[in-house]
């Protein structure tokens, strides 16, 4: 078991658009009595309520072991950062609310004093279901309960319909209405060899409604769905929000599982909004394929969306600098972040640093309440103040003891976290990437990503003429370095850079089109 350090570990969080930071993972201890992962949580006066989860790691093949009983959580987790740890017991609820509230993989969202919840994979009166209901918490009336004390049957309203039988999915809203986004119904034991002993159904869809009236009599008005068998066929992933390019507000749906006719991941990102779902053209997502804590930041200044995704299961990770290929899917430590410019330019990049073991997968993000939000669930870049910018904490997730334990996991191999981190943004003084894509010049859109890298891409606009570029490396000092000139072709936006010669460091980049001057960016290069 990884013993917590007072300070973890520090490193360059490169996101372009955004000055170059550094990332600091801070340990916090706190006097828990076991872990905790693949829970729902919400914030409410500055206490973090945790509610369903397993307190066990990695579930096992056997489908007797899988997902048993006394793996799940039947109490409401409390965390005050600066104070503490209790919990609260569900002992005078009835089973029919208590079983959802103690299921895994829950869909949930928090909307000021309320937490919604819906569906979940648990046990009801000795089978294992996707539990078809609505759970709503009214988090007002536990404010003031503490350890030991029992949560009231005032707290909660439930509302079932079979359209709420989902798990692994993730439930956000876009307006007033909530969107419940892919997802499967998942009922019996687990089997690996999709033996007899369990029904799969993926939803698809982004299942969308509506809710009215006041607490505890809250109706539900179901709207159509978005159906996608290609884009919507995944579980067990992120999803986070973004401030689009027109400034409008939307979802994205990043990798998940599985694809149809292959036990892999998927490599590409969905964008939803009230329009439907389309998918992220000339983009691969090659890291934190499985649900992980993930927070998102918005830079207003270069209209540019940022989400940082911490450690968790993924095809890729990156060994001796080398991004290497696993199609057994393992445990990783691998933080990055998917970025996306005023053009609508995405692109993925993987920090220097990493989590401090094999962790992340099924562990959640709290922004902290204090931080300023450009839109629900996204964090404004533009207000953070200060060179030290503490955001939020990561909680929970599985801990696993090796990259690849499926095989052989007799559930000792792993374990529920119980791993508490304060994480913080450190501002470097070099200005490197404000600017982002601006150029007041020629008003031609460029940007270097990664930035800093061990390699790169160049991603522009589409000039309106033909024509050849050239990229210009030269050292602080002004001296060239070196030169890449390539002819533009028709519908061409990025090119692949071939930096098998360039020396390590930070240098001053130009570009030119048909020997035209258009402006000048500053980047560094870690090497290969």
């Amino acid at each position: 078991m990884f013993r917590p350090l007072s300070l973890l570990f520090f490193s360059f969080l490169s996101l372009a658009g955004i000055a170059q930071s550094e990332l600091i993972l801070e340990s916090i201890n706190l006097p828990l009595s076991g872990g905790l992962q693949s829970f729902a949580h919400a914030e409410y006066q500055g206490k973090f309520y945790l509610v369903g989860g397993r307190l066990d790691g990695l579930h096992q093949r056997q489908p007797f072991a899988s997902f048993d009983a006394t793996g799940h959580n039947d109490e409401i987790w409390v965390i005050e950062p600066d104070t503490g740890f209790y919990k609260l017991s569900l002992g005078l609820l009835s089973s029919s609310i208590v079983d959802p509230l103690k299921s895994t993989n829950l869909n949930y969202y928090q909307e000021g004093v309320y937490l919604f919840l819906v569906g979940g994979y648990g046990i009801s009166g000795g089978s294992h279901i996707t539990h078809a209901t609505l759970t709503i918490i009214d988090l007002s009336q536990l404010q003031n309960l503490s350890s030991g004390m029992s949560v009231p049957a005032s707290a909660i309203q439930q509302i079932s319909h079979p359209d709420f039988a989902v798990c692994g999915g993730q439930l956000e809203r876009i307006d007033s209405t909530f969107y419940l986004v892919g997802g499967h119904e998942f009922n019996g034991r687990y089997n690996p060899h999709n033996g007899p002993s369990f029904t799969q159904t993926y939803t698809n869809a982004v299942r969308r409604f509506r809710i009215n009236g006041t607490f505890p009599q809250f109706q539900v008005s179901w709207e159509n769905s978005i159906s996608d068998p290609q884009l919507l066929h995944r579980r067990d992933y992120n999803v986070g929000p973004e401030i689009r390019e027109d400034g409008s507000y939307g979802l994205i749906a990043y990798s998940g599982v599985f694809q149809p006719n292959v036990d892999l991941p998927y490599l590409n990102a969905v964008r939803i909004n009230s329009n439907g779902a389309t998918e992220v053209p000339n983009f691969s997502q090659y890291y934190n394929h499985y649900h992980c804590a993930n927070v998102a930041l918005y830079d207003a200044q270069n209209k540019a969306m940022h989400n940082l995704f911490f450690g968790g299961i993924a095809q890729y990770f990156e060994q001796n600098g080398v991004r290497t290929q696993d199609n057994n899917v393992p445990f990783v430590k691998t933080i990055a972040s998917i970025s996306r410019d005023s053009m609508g330019n995405f692109w993925e990049h993987k920090l220097q640093a990493e989590m401090p073991a094999l962790l992340g997968a099924g562990s959640e993000f709290f922004i902290d309440p204090s931080i300023p939000l450009a839109a629900p669930g996204i964090i404004d870049y533009n207000q953070l103040s200060g060179d030290t910018v503490f955001i939020g904490y990561i909680f929970g997730g599985i801990e696993s003891s090796a990259a690849n334990i499926f095989l052989s996991n007799t559930g000792n191999e792993s374990s529920a976290s119980t791993n508490f981190f304060k994480v913080s943004l450190i501002k470097s003084q070099l200005n490197l990437g404000q600017k982002g894509l601006e150029n007041p010049k020629s008003g031609f859109n460029w940007q270097l990503a990664p930035n800093p890298g061990t390699n790169a891409q160049i991603w522009y606009q589409e000039p309106e003429q033909s024509g050849v570029f050239k990229l210009a490396f030269r050292d602080e000092s002004g001296k060239l370095i070196s030169e890449e000139s390539w002819p533009q072709l028709e519908g061409q936006k990025h090119r692949d850079l071939d930096l098998n010669d360039l020396p390590k460091g930070s240098y001053l980049v130009e570009l030119y089109f048909n020997d035209e001057f258009i402006s000048l960016q500053r980047w560094i290069y870690h090497g290969h």
